[in-house]
Order: C-alpha cells, then sequence, then structure tokens
C-alpha cells in the first residue's frame, strides 16, 4: 500500500504541475542574470546563480504546498510561516554572498556579484510563491542594472582612486614638490601621504591615494615617470571604494 502511495505522489496533478512550473521560471531567471555574470567573467556565473534560485524556490514551496505533504490534524495543526521561511533564505545567502567578495590589496571585488546572487534568492522566493508578475519585472531590472547601467556608468563622470607607490634617488630632481606637480599635470589630486626614506638615506619612497576624474590619467602619469632617470620604480593600483 505505501508503494501504491509513494506512485500516486508522483502522479502528474494540478499541484505538481504548477510545482513544476515555478521551478522551471526559478531556473530560467537563475541562468538570465547568471548569464551576465558568467559574460564579465565573474566567478559566480549561471550555474550558481542557477542553483540559488532553484534553491529559494524549493524552500518555499515547502510552505506554500506544505498541506499536500503535512497530514491533517484538525484545528491544532500546525502550519510553517513562509515568511520565516524567506527571512532564513536570505539570512542563508548572506553566507554565500560573502564568499564571492575578493580582497586583493586595497581593492575590493565581488561587491556587484555580491548582490546578484541576493536579488536571485528573491526572485526564486518569489517563483516559489508563484508571484510571476513581480518576478519577470525583477528579472528584466536585475539584467538592465547589470548591462545597460554599467555602459552607463562608464558614461559619466566619477571619481576613481589609485594606491601611487613610487621609489626614487635622493637628489634635487625627485622631490615632493615635483612628484605633486606631476601628479596635478595629469589630473590627480591627493587625498593622502606618507613619507619614507630608506636606511642608507639613498632613497626616497612616496605612498600616496590619489584621486582623478580623468580615465587616462594614470596612462600619461606612467609615462612622464618612465622618462625621469631619477624614478628607481613606481607602481599604480585602482582602488574600489
Amino acid at each position: 500500500m505505501e508503494y501504491f502511495g509513494f506512485l500516486h505522489e508522483l502522479t502528474f496533478n494540478a499541484n505538481n504541475f504548477d510545482m513544476l512550473m515555478r521551478l522551471l521560471v526559478a531556473l530560467g531567471a537563475g541562468i538570465a542574470i547568471g548569464f551576465e555574470r558568467t559574460y564579465r567573467g565573474r566567478p559566480a556565473g549561471f550555474r550558481t546563480h542557477a542553483l540559488v534560485c532553484i534553491t529559494s524556490c524549493l524552500l518555499m514551496l515547502v510552505t506554500v504546498f506544505q498541506v499536500q505533504w503535512m497530514p491533517d490534524q484538525g484545528a491544532d495543526r500546525i502550519r510553517l510561516d513562509p515568511t520565516r521561511m524567506a527571512q532564513g533564505i536570505m539570512t542563508g545567502i548572506g553566507f554565500l554572498g560573502a564568499g564571492v567578495i575578493m580582497k586583493e590589496g586595497l581593492t575590493v571585488r565581488g561587491l556587484t556579484t555580491a548582490a546578484s546572487i541576493w536579488i536571485t534568492a528573491a526572485i526564486g522566493i518569489l517563483a516559489g510563491i508563484g508571484f510571476y508578475f513581480p518576478l519577470f519585472v525583477a528579472v528584466g531590472l536585475a539584467i538592465v542594472v547589470l548591462s545597460m547601467l554599467r555602459w552607463m556608468e562608464n558614461l559619466l563622470p566619477s571619481e576613481a582612486y589609485y594606491s601611487f607607490d613610487v621609489r626614487g634617488a635622493r637628489d634635487g630632481i625627485f622631490t615632493e614638490q615635483m612628484l605633486r606637480e606631476l601628479l596635478k599635470s595629469c589630473g590627480f589630486r591627493i587625498a593622502h601621504t606618507t613619507y619614507r626614506m630608506d636606511e642608507k638615506g639613498n632613497e626616497r619612497r612616496f605612498n600616496m591615494v590619489l584621486r582623478s576624474t580623468q580615465r587616462t590619467g594614470s596612462t600619461q602619469l606612467s609615462k612622464k615617470l618612465e622618462c625621469i632617470e631619477s624614478v628607481h620604480s613606481y607602481r599604480i593600483t585602482p582602488i574600489s571604494e
């Protein structure tokens, strides 16, 4: 009898069809958002986003269709709260999002991918409860933000920060004043400066945090530094704020 009961659960009734449709919609939504991340070469691509969306949908199906798997025990029947399930999903997604955020020196990467995983989980919740209209709107808005707004972001004037480390001979040419004038000619403004000298007193070293609205400023600065014989080495690293 238990065997036939199991076969009855596998029959394609209306509820099963509804659950299948919600899972397929969640799969498509996760792939759509994840494909953009894959195209950008991010570590969390369409497979990760698809799994996140499907998992969120599955967990919500447990609460939405709880009558189908929980026997009726009358008025005192225990019911799962869908809102608490949604809160638990979003809390758990925080750990996955933190895993794609990487810090390389002063540069932080992966924040946008973490945010895309977060909204993918929310879209999976919408698929699980059958809110298709806000789901499709959210997928469209997410793709617009990740792709089209990226193009607009490159066109808008914005202030970029750089970590600048330069070493040079201790002579009359390589001075702080000379360096400040050079940076100013390349469109940089100095936000912070640290000055050091080696133990023998033969070499000066400047550590600076620079900011500029010119995207070609680092290229210009690099070319000018290569022409100065007193400069021994330099390093210009973009900083994500």
